[in-house]
């Protein structure tokens, strides 16, 4: 008897924009958690220049069908830009909880923020 190939994983892909200076979120603290089933950290890091993510996850790897948080450093970010902002700060962590159901797919997710407010949503698949 034969086991039927896993299907290969789509991926997460972010790309953050810092848009209260219109510049990509070069250094934003990103980690990327699966919640459920089978907790894992997928990525801890930081975006690159461009204000992507770098990271295996992107080309499906450690993706599954689950439960995800993904979790952004704001106001770690801005304290690191030379901000000078109020203690706390309004956003500190922006979080963000999502489901992958069709792990085929690939699910990207732009992160628009300001030390005020953040837009995420899932972009184009």
């Amino acid at each position: 008897m034969s086991v039927a190939p896993q299907p290969q994983a789509g991926g997460i892909s972010v790309h953050a924009v810092d848009v209260a200076r219109g510049i990509p979120a070069a250094g934003l603290s990103v980690r990327l958690l699966r919640l459920d089933p089978d907790p894992a950290e997928i990525v801890h890091d930081v975006c690159a220049p461009t204000g992507h993510l770098p990271h295996p996850m992107v080309d499906g790897q450690g993706v599954t069908r689950g439960l995800y948080e993904v979790r952004f450093g704001v106001g770690d970010y801005y304290r690191q830009s030379g901000w000078d902002l109020p203690e706390p700060s309004f956003v500190d962590t922006a979080v963000f909880r999502f489901g992958i159901d069709r792990v085929t797919e690939h699910f990207h997710l732009p992160f628009k923020f300001t030390p005020w407010g953040f837009s995420l949503f899932r972009g184009g698949a």
